[in-house]
Order: structure tokens, then C-alpha cells, then sequence
């Protein structure tokens, strides 16, 4: 499946470093991108009453192969009276031929908003990932995407066979 992947960090939580809304593996984000520990995603929702439906159920897995993490939904992206009508759920400003919009935790709690930033343009764009992968697929070193200044990513789209 073909998503148009972001990244979000501690500095973009309002508060920064708050709480995630949809928490099933961490209780906030986090995640060192295997598959027992995957990283915290956000995906779009839309508002029924006084909760709210996500595009992707909370705990859905994902593999991003340019990144060799896991992905765990835990969190939702835009807000507002009507989010459902924001870039993560209404997908007429990503990319031609995104299924989905998937906005994926860097962390950043220790570098500069700067760096943070340059991570997350570094991963933007479309890619292809696995919706409900198997456990045996390649990770790469480290914890998380964001590793001391460094921004983890750019290995081959390629989905693993």
C-alpha cells in the first residue's frame, strides 16, 4: 500500500511531549520500531459526537521499509471541531496515488526543533508500506527514527520478500 508518510515530534505535540489519544503500546509516544516495540503513529480521524473514528483502528501494525521500523497506531493527526476535513484524513494535498497519510513519531526531545524538522522533511513523501505485517522483517540499528541527531531513514522502498 502507497502512503504518504510524515513526521511528527515532541516539539509538535501541543503541549510539547503531551500524552497520545488512542494509547495501546506506550503511554506516550514512543517506540524503538520493532515489533514488539513499534513507533507511535498518527493517523486521521473523523469527530462522531464526543469521540472520534479513526482512519486505521488503534493498534494496527505497519513496516515501513525505507525506515526498517514497525508502526503502531496510538494517535490521531489534525484537530479541530471537524478533522476529518485535515491534511491526515482528507488526502486531496498528499501525493498522487496515497491510500493513506501516516504521521510517524521522530521524538526530538533531545535535539533542536530545527534538526527535528529536517528529519521529518527528510522522510516525507510517498511510500510504500505493509498493513499488518509479519514479525521477521528487517530492522535497522537503534531505537526509533531520530537517534541523537541523526535521522534514520533512507533505506531502499523495497518491500521485503
Amino acid at each position: 500500500m502507497q502512503v504518504f508518510l510524515t513526521g511528527y515530534s515532541w516539539h509538535d505535540n501541543t503541549p510539547a511531549g503531551s500524552a497520545i489519544s488512542h494509547p495501546v503500546v506506550h503511554r506516550r509516544a514512543g517506540g524503538s520500531g520493532t515489533y514488539a516495540d513499534p513507533i507511535t503513529v498518527a493517523v486521521g480521524h473523523t469527530r462522531v459526537g464526543r469521540g472520534d473514528v479513526l482512519d486505521f483502528a488503534a493498534g494496527t501494525r505497519f513496516y515501513v521499509p525505507s525506515l526498517r521500523r514497525y508502526l503502531v497506531v496510538e494517535d490521531t493527526c489534525g484537530d479541530g471541531p471537524r478533522p476529518q476535513d485535515r491534511p491526515c484524513h482528507d488526502l486531496s494535498t498528499a501525493p498522487s496515488g496515497a491510500r493513506a497519510w501516516l504521521d510517524v513519531w521522530l521524538d526530538g526531545r533531545s535535539v533542536p526543533a530545527a534538526t527535528a524538522t529536517a528529519c521529518a522533511r527528510r522522510l516525507t513523501g510517498l511510500r510504500p508500506v505493509i498493513m499488518r505485517p509479519r514479525a521477521d522483517y528487517p530492522v535497522g540499528p537503534g531505537r526509533g527514527i531520530l537517534q541523537g541527531g541523526t535521522c534514520v531513514s533512507g533505506y531502499p522502498d523495497q518491500v521485503p520478500g
